[in-house]
């Protein structure tokens, strides 16, 4: 079974261009609270995407992120590359100042099936024909909190979208799927996340479970709702391995900045 090692360095200042993580990153703003750090992953992210009315958020928050700064020069830098959804959410005004800067407005009202978050995604892989999957990280950042349906559909996306590293990103914590198809290595940076973790089955029960690192450890444990769910562990180690015969979401905590 093959490794996938993964690491919240998107968390820290901007990664030079010699250091070690080589990843594309490609950010997604929902309709929710922008995350306090939206401007260090806005400046790791090569693509930016506004979900629908995410780009309200964009233009009423990010001048209240960088209070010192002049608020149209915010608005003009932190230009979304597209805007796209089914515009239900998203005010004219918004809209305009963002085309007239020359953000890409992608309407697919038509579109009814799919989430606004599908759309994005979608949009992302089919604009990085070039680059492996394995090579391409999507940060979402206002994913978390808001309607319980919302949220239980962005980790649908996740699941549907197995094959790229998806992180759904809130101020409180970080959520990513972790394929059953691999042995996963996670680096964890302690200034800026834990301890509090967990890990909980999607979709199908877990018969074996396996980490180290941790608290609580899981040896070939079955995890499954009604039953045992690995919730309030804590990390221990800089590496955590996990390794499962289902997919799991793994969690864990942002610190608040002191």
């Amino acid at each position: 079974m093959d490794l996938m090692s993964h690491s919240s360095s998107f968390l820290l200042p901007c990664i030079p261009p010699s250091s070690e993580d080589k990843k594309t990153y490609a950010l997604i703003l929902l309709n929710q609270p922008l995350p306090k750090f939206t401007p260090l992953l806005w400046n790791h992210a090569k693509l930016c995407l506004c979900a629908d009315g995410g780009a309200n958020r964009v233009f009423d928050e990010m001048p209240l992120l960088l209070p010192q700064q002049d608020p149209l020069l915010v608005r003009n830098r932190y230009k979304p590359d597209v805007i796209k959804g089914d515009m239900d959410s998203i005010r004219t005004e918004v809209k305009d100042f963002y085309a007239n800067l020359g953000s890409q407005i992608v309407d697919e009202s038509q579109d009814q099936d799919t989430t606004d978050l599908h759309k994005c995604v979608s949009f992302i892989q089919d604009a990085n024909p070039n680059v492996d999957k394995s090579d391409l990280c999507i940060l979402v950042a206002g994913a978390l909190g808001g309607r319980f349906d919302h949220e239980i559909g962005n980790i649908n996306v996740l699941c549907k979208f197995s094959d790229i590293r998806i992180v759904l990103i809130s101020d409180d914590c970080l959520i990513q799927l972790l394929p059953r198809t691999h042995r996963h290595e996670i680096n964890i940076l302690s200034s800026v996340e834990g301890p509090h973790c967990g890990l909980i089955p999607i979709a199908t029960a877990s018969a074996k479970a396996t980490t180290s690192g941790l608290q609580w450890d899981l040896d070939d444990t079955e995890m499954k709702f009604g039953g045992l769910i690995s919730t309030s562990n804590i990390v221990r180690e800089e590496t955590i391995t996990v390794q499962s015969d289902s997919d799991l979401l793994w969690t864990i905590s942002i610190q608040k900045p002191t």
